[in-house]
């Protein structure tokens, strides 16, 4: 095969390896495909013994599942995965095509392959009925050659990125809300990833959910399909794979363009999978409460975590929690305000208690600020709820006070 270039670097070659010689059932499905220029009988095989991952099966992998069954992916040894945990809705049909009034109630994953089915019997379709999360994805991600992410939403997104990365699979992605639509390959080993493109999520509240933006249907059916199509090129390494590209898509102007981007040399290194929830609900989200009496229990266990008060010192002299440490809100907000180093107190303790970090104030309204701040600095610490007013009535016996 030709070697050719992108914005990332040399073009990767097949991502699968060959499968079996085809049948002749494989061969006549696949006659019209067979034909096509760089295209050949050993690229059949790829598709055959591939082994591809579909997130959602919503808008986009209702689009992009029949074209991947109908190319001939997962006929042989290889398999397709359908991920959500999501049912049918009658909402969903103007978009999502191979769902049917039918199904409405059925789940979207026995709905899609059902689908899938219909179109090839001999299809070997694997359905995952769940939330994809930290905790199952790399589990998942190991038994598949590829996955495209058909998610709607920026924790999903950045999970799939990161797992895809840490498992060195390719990952092509897509992304649609009102009339826009984006795709793009993300393959670490040889070029920009997600991460690269959008380091950060947005703010929440600032992009519209396609509940509430819309979405115009057809743009469902441009976008899967593309999805496939880089799908079918990253297994048998036909073309040039839009590494290091996002093509965008107006489906109202009926224009495409695309945006070139390159590593980015600052960015963190993905090591491990992330709480993606609290990731894309930005710095000031609601903390992760404990309650008073949980903390006791802890205390009482010998299990304490790092323990901040975040009271005046005047205040911490009439009562204090047994083990708890000092530093003052007021101190927290000038380190993260200036951008300043957090006090070597806290920096400390942030170490030693890794990621068991618990700060309290008198009632908890100056602890959330204290919670949201260390956030924004990266360090992530629960609230005691009720703060030292209601932990004292729970566990006298560990309240100090000064003689």
């Amino acid at each position: 095969m030709t070697e050719r270039l992108h914005p990332g670097g040399r073009e990767p070659g097949p991502a699968v390896e060959l499968g079996s010689v085809l049948t002749p059932e494989q061969r006549a499905r696949a006659e019209r495909q067979l034909t096509l220029p760089e295209f050949s009988e050993e690229s059949q095989r790829r598709l055959a013994n591939a082994r591809v991952l579909v997130i959602g099966a919503g808008g986009l992998g209702s689009a992009s599942v029949p074209y991947l069954v109908g190319a001939g992916v997962g006929s042989g040894a290889g398999m397709i995965g359908i991920l959500d945990d999501d049912v049918v809705e009658l909402s969903n049909l103007h978009r999502q095509v191979s769902h049917a009034t039918a199904n409405l109630g059925r789940t979207k994953t026995d709905s899609l392959s059902e689908a899938a089915h219909r179109l090839d019997p001999g299809v070997h379709v694997v359905t995952h009925t769940l939330r994809l999360t930290s905790d199952n994805a790399l589990e998942i991600f190991k038994n598949y050659d590829l996955v495209i992410d058909g998610s709607d939403n920026f924790a999903t997104r950045y999970l799939v990125n990161d797992a895809a990365q840490l498992t060195g699979i390719p990952l092509i992605w897509g992304a649609i809300l009102q009339h826009h639509g984006q795709v793009g390959v993300a393959w670490h080993e040889y070029g920009p990833g997600y991460r690269d493109l959008f380091p950060s999520p947005p703010e929440p509240g600032t992009v519209p959910s396609c509940a509430v933006g819309g979405v115009l249907p057809g743009l469902c059916g441009t976008i899967g399909s593309l999805l496939a199509t880089e799908a079918l090129k990253v297994i048998t390494g036909v073309g040039a794979l839009l590494i290091g590209r996002v093509l965008v898509y107006d489906a109202l102007a009926a224009r495409t363009r695309e945006i070139k981007y390159a590593r980015d040399p600052q960015a963190a290194a993905v090591t491990e999978l992330i709480d993606y929830e609290l990731f894309c609900a930005g710095p000031d989200a609601e903390p992760e409460r404990i309650e008073a009496r949980e903390l006791a229990r802890l205390l009482r266990a010998g299990e304490a975590p790092g323990l901040i008060d975040v009271r005046t010192a005047e205040e911490r002299g009439e009562q204090r929690i047994a083990g708890s440490r000092s530093i003052p809100l007021a101190d927290i907000e000038a380190a993260v305000g200036s951008g300043s180093p957090l006090p070597e107190s806290l920096a400390a303790l942030v170490g030693a208690a890794g990621a068991s970090l618990v700060v309290h104030c008198a009632s908890d309204q100056r602890s959330v600020r204290a919670a949201r701040l260390l956030a924004r600095g990266g360090v992530q610490a629960r609230v005691v709820t009720g703060g030292i007013f209601e932990f004292a009535q729970v566990a006298p016996e560990l309240i100090e006070r000064n003689a």
